[in-house]
């Protein structure tokens, strides 16, 4: 009884063990690297791709600039008078860097309550049930990873509003998804 006891306990120990590996591929530069270096990564994009039509490059190039594929990734803490930690600029966490009223919307809308924004898996397919959401009620093809981008940061509400246009900032953040996209998709193609 004791050795089971110890068995137990150690596989106990062993199943929580450290989480995940949420850092940042080492080469973010170069999509065949990151293939390499994440598998994972690439086999996730590819099933996301084949259940909601959005490309890899383009969700390689939207979690690039959302999280820089760190899965734990939390937006800044905010400070009143530059001290006083009042809390975090919003919700967003994990590779997508969802927010947690639109994660609780993809969780009932998939039936996939047990998925985590930490997880690659479950942030790739949110990104493209996200993104196939906004072609269906927009317009905006998949492969347009720069009014994706745009209607993925400022919502579909906001995005048909066109509050983006007031935000330079955000417009070249926008323009860099989408030459990221293409920088991806050329270099996928090349070391497949």
């Amino acid at each position: 009884m004791n050795r089971f006891l110890k068995l137990a306990i150690l596989m106990l120990v062993a199943s929580c063990g450290g989480g995940g590996n949420y850092s940042a591929p080492r080469d973010l530069e170069n999509a065949c690297a990151i293939v390499r270096e994440r598998p994972a990564y690439h086999r996730a994009m590819q099933r996301a791709e084949r259940r909601w039509g959005v490309p890899v490059a383009v969700q390689m190039a939207s979690i690039h600039q959302e999280s820089k594929f760190i899965g734990d990734a939390r937006t800044p803490h905010q400070y009143a008078l530059g001290i006083i930690p009042i809390g975090r600029q919003s919700s967003a966490y994990g590779y997508s860097q969802a927010l947690d009223g639109t994660w609780e919307e993809y969780q009932q809308e998939t039936g996939n309550r047990r998925a985590r924004r930490d997880n690659i898996n479950d942030a790739t397919d949110f990104m493209g049930w996200y993104m196939d959401g906004t072609t269906r009620r927009l317009g905006i093809s998949k492969w347009d990873a720069r009014n994706q981008y745009l209607a993925y940061h400022e919502g579909r509400s906001g995005f048909a509003r066109g509050s983006y246009r007031a935000k330079g900032w955000l417009m070249g953040v926008a323009n860099r998804v989408q030459s990221r996209a293409e920088m991806y998709h050329a270099q996928l193609r090349s070391c497949r």
